[in-house]
C-alpha cells in the first residue's frame, strides 16, 4: 500500500518544546494535497481556507462498493486526572503507519469543545511531536459544527417554552387555527411535518377541516408537563453560573417562570445524534425523534411533535460532513463530532469512520479514539457505535503509563496542577506490578469483544527499564496480543513504529467476530447489570427515581435501546477514589435518562456535571495572538 506523497519528516529537539510551539514550527500542507493522497476528488470536498476541508457524503456514496481497510480503536486504562495520552497515541500511531511503514492511514478524532480549551484541560490535538495541525484551528472554531449544534439545540429550547406559553393562553380552536391557517381561498392544509404527528396519533385524515373536536385538541395541544422537560439550553463555554437558571421572568411571560439550566454544547443530544448518524436521512429521523419531555398524560413529546425536525436538519446539514485536516507528518485526519464520554458515548462519528475505511481501502488503517478508559469509551464504542455502524474493529489498543499503574498500585493521589509525588519519579517496580490489576481487567474486558488487544505503553523520561518490563509482562500474562513501549510524544511517528508493526500483525491475525456485551432484546435492568459485572460489581442498586424512569421508558417502548453508562472515569466503581480493580461492590444507579433520538438510555451512577466551571487560573491566561505574525500563542 503506497504511503503519502506528502509525508513530512520532523526535526525533533529535546527537551520537547510546548505543543503550540511545535505546531507553529511546521508549515501545514495545503489540504488539497492531503485530499489528493487519499484519491479524494475535489468534487467530494469543500475547502474551508487552506488547511481544512469538509468531506461530502457523496464521497461515501461513490465508494460504497469499495472494500474497507483495517479498523483500530484506541482506549486506555483507568486514567489519572492528567490523562495517559490516548489522543497522542492515536496520532503518533498514524504518523508511524503513514510516514514510516508505507501504509495508507486516516486518523479519526473527536472535535474538542472550546470550554476545556479555555478552562482547565487545554486542547485535544494530541501533544508533543504527535499532533493535528493547525492546532489552533482544531481546538477553536474548526468549521463551525459545534456552533451549528448550539444554534439547533437552542432553537428547540426556545420552541418548547414558547409552545407551553401559547397553549396556556389559547383555546384548542385558536391553536388549531394558527397552526393550520386558511389560505387566500379559505382552504386549510397540513404541511409535511404535521403528518408525522397525525400518524403518531393514529389520525389518517388529510384535510384539517375533517378533524373532530377531539382530534383537533390532540393534534394542536401537546400539553407538555413543564416539570418533565429535560431539554436545556447550551453554550460552548465553561460557565458554572448557568448550571441553574430561571426563565420566563419578563413582563410578557407572566406566570410562565420555571427553573432550567445550561449545559456545555458538546453535552447536547444533537452532538450524540451527529456522532451516531449514518446518513442525512438517518440524521433527519434521529433529530425528529428526540424526546424533550412528556405530556401531562405521560406520553413522550418529540422535536417532530413541535414541528422542528426539518428545521434542525437544515441547521445541521453542513455539520454532517467530517472535516479533513493533517498531522505534523502530513498524514490525513478526519475530525468529526465530540460527544461527552459519560452522558453520551464519547466517540467520533460513524460517518467519518465509514468514509475513512473506504478511502484507505484493503491493507490501509483507520485509527479512532474512544473517550476515557476502556471500561467507558471502548465499551460504548463496541456496544453502541459498532452496533449502529455495523463495523467491526480488528484491533483494540489499551494505552497505559507507569505513572497511572503506580497510582492503581496504591501510590499517592495525583492531582492536576500539583507536582507529582516522588513515588512517581523514582523506580518502584512493586507499585507498578500491584497496579497492573487495572491493566489486566481492561485487557480481559476488551478482548471479550473479539478484537486483538495491543497495549501501548506511553513512556515518560522518569520510567525505568525494570518498570516498563513489568508492564509488558503483566500485559502479555493478561492475554494481550502484544505490548509495546512508545515514545511518539518525544519522537513523532518514529517513536510508534513498533506499535504500528504490532497493530498490523494484530489486524492480520484476528480470528474472532465482534461479540456484544448484551443483546438489545433484554430488559433495561439486564443490560445495566451486564455492564456493571464488567466493572467488577456484584450487583446493582436502583434509587426510587431510577426505578420510576426505567418503568416509564419501558412503557414508552424504549427498552430495546443500548445502554450508555454515565459514571466516573477514575475508577471501575462509582467511587473515584477506589483504584486498581475493585470487585464485589454494589453499583448505585441514581437516575436513568434517555437520548432517544441519538439512540440510547443513560443511567447516572452518581452526579454528573454537564456544565464545567472555570478554575481560579484558567488556560485563557496564557492564550494570546502574536499581532505581527497572526499566530496564536499559549494554546496547550
Amino acid at each position: 500500500m503506497a504511503s503519502s506523497k506528502n509525508v513530512r519528516k520532523l526535526e525533533v529537539v529535546s527537551p520537547v518544546p510546548a505543543d503550540i510551539d511545535i505546531a507553529n514550527s511546521v508549515e501545514p500542507l495545503h489540504i488539497s494535497d492531503i485530499a489528493a493522497d487519499l484519491n479524494l476528488s475535489p468534487r467530494h470536498y469543500d475547502l474551508y481556507g487552506k488547511f481544512k476541508a469538509k468531506v461530502l457524503l457523496s464521497a461515501l456514496d461513490e465508494l460504497q462498493e469499495s472494500q474497507n481497510g483495517y479498523y483500530v480503536v484506541v482506549g486506555g486504562i483507568t486514567p489519572t486526572p492528567l490523562g495517559e495520552g490516548k489522543s497522542t497515541t492515536t496520532v503518533g500511531l498514524c504518523q508511524a503507519l503513514g510516514a514510516f511503514l508505507d501504509k495508507k492511514v486516516v486518523t479519526c478524532l473527536r472535535q474538542p469543545s472550546q470550554g476545556p480549551t479555555f478552562g482547565i484541560k487545554g486542547g485535544a490535538a494530541g501533544g508533543g511531536y504527535s499532533q493535528v495541525i493547525p492546532m489552533d484551528e482544531f481546538n477553536l472554531h474548526l468549521t463551525g459544527d459545534i456552533h451549528a449544534i448550539t444554534a439547533a439545540n437552542n432553537l428547540l429550547a426556545a420552541a418548547i417554552d414558547t409552545r407551553v406559553f401559547h397553549e396556556a393562553t389559547q383555546s384548542d380552536k385558536a391553536l388549531f387555527n394558527r397552526l393550520c391557517p386558511p389560505n387566500k381561498e379559505g382552504k386549510r392544509a397540513f404541511n409535511n411535518i404535521m403528518y408525522r404527528r397525525l400518524k403518531k396519533l393514529g389520525i389518517d385524515k388529510t384535510n384539517p377541516d375533517d378533524l373532530t373536536p377531539e382530534e383537533v385538541k390532540s393534534f394542536a395541544r401537546l400539553d407538555i408537563d413543564p416539570d418533565s422537560i429535560t431539554w436545556r439550553r447550551v453554550m460552548d463555554v465553561n460557565d458554572r453560573f448557568l448550571r441553574k437558571i430561571t426563565v420566563g421572568q419578563g413582563p410578557d411571560e407572566k406566570g410562565m417562570v420555571r427553573e432550567t439550566g445550561f449545559d456545555i454544547s458538546v453535552a447536547s443530544e444533537i452532538m450524540a445524534v451527529l456522532a451516531l448518524t449514518t446518513s442525512l436521512e438517518d440524521m433527519r429521523e434521529r433529530l425528529g425523534k428526540m424526546v424533550i419531555g412528556n405530556s401531562k398524560a405521560g406520553e413522550p413529546i418529540t422535536a417532530d411533535d413541535l414541528g422542528l425536525g426539518g428545521a434542525l436538519t437544515v441547521l445541521m446539514k453542513d455539520a454532517i460532513n467530517p472535516t479533513l485536516m493533517q498531522t505534523l507528518e502530513g498524514t490525513p485526519v478526519l475530525v468529526h463530532a465530540g460527544p461527552f464520554a459519560n452522558i453520551a458515548h464519547g466517540n467520533s462519528s460513524i460517518v467519518a469512520d465509514k468514509i475513512a475505511l473506504k478511502l484507505v481501502g484493503p491493507g490501509g488503517f483507520v485509527v479512532t479514539e474512544a473517550g476515557f478508559g476502556s471500561d467507558i469509551g471502548t465499551e460504548k464504542f463496541m456496544n453502541i457505535k459498532c452496533r449502529y455502524s455495523g463495523l467491526t474493529p480488528q484491533c483494540a489498543i489499551v494505552v497505559a503509563t507507569v505513572r497511572a499503574l503506580k497510582m492503581h498500585g496504591g501510590g499517592p493521589q495525583v492531582v492536576a496542577g500539583r507536582p507529582l509525588d516522588r513515588a512517581y519519579l523514582t523506580e518502584n517496580v512493586d507499585l507498578v506490578e500491584a497496579g497492573c490489576v487495572n491493566l489486566a481487567r481492561h485487557i480481559t474486558n476488551t478482548k471479550a469483544y473479539g478484537s486483538n488487544v495491543v497495549v501501548a505503553i506511553n513512556m515518560f523520561s522518569t520510567d525505568t527499564e525494570a518498570e516498563l518490563n513489568a508492564v509488558k509482562k503483566a500485559a502479555m500474562d493478561a492475554g494481550a496480543f502484544d505490548a509495546v513501549i512508545c515514545t511518539h510524544h518525544a519522537h513523532g511517528g518514529k517513536g510508534a513504529v513498533d506499535l504500528g508493526i504490532a497493530v498490523q500483525k494484530a489486524c492480520e491475525n484476528v480470528t474472532q467476530p465482534l461479540k456484544f456485551l448484551y443483546p438489545l432484546d433484554v430488559s433495561i435492568k439486564e443490560k445495566i447489570e451486564a455492564i456493571a459485572r464488567s466493572y467488577g460489581a456484584a450487583g446493582v442498586e436502583y434509587s426510587e427515581q431510577a426505578e420510576k424512569q426505567i418503568e416509564m421508558y419501558s412503557k414508552q417502548g424504549f427498552s430495546n435501546l443500548p445502554i450508555c453508562m454515565a459514571k466516573t472515569q477514575y475508577s471501575f466503581s462509582d467511587n473515584a477514589a477506589q483504584k486498581g480493580a475493585p470487585s464485589g461492590f454494589i453499583l448505585p444507579i441514581r437516575d436513568v435518562r434517555g437520548s432517544i433520538g441519538a439512540g440510547f438510555i443513560y443511567p447516572l451512577v452518581g452526579t454528573m456535571s454537564t456544565m464545567p466551571g472555570l478554575p481560579t487560573r484558567p488556560c485563557f491566561f496564557d492564550i494570546d495572538l502574536d499581532t505581527t505574525t497572526g499566530k496564536v500563542i499559549g494554546l496547550s
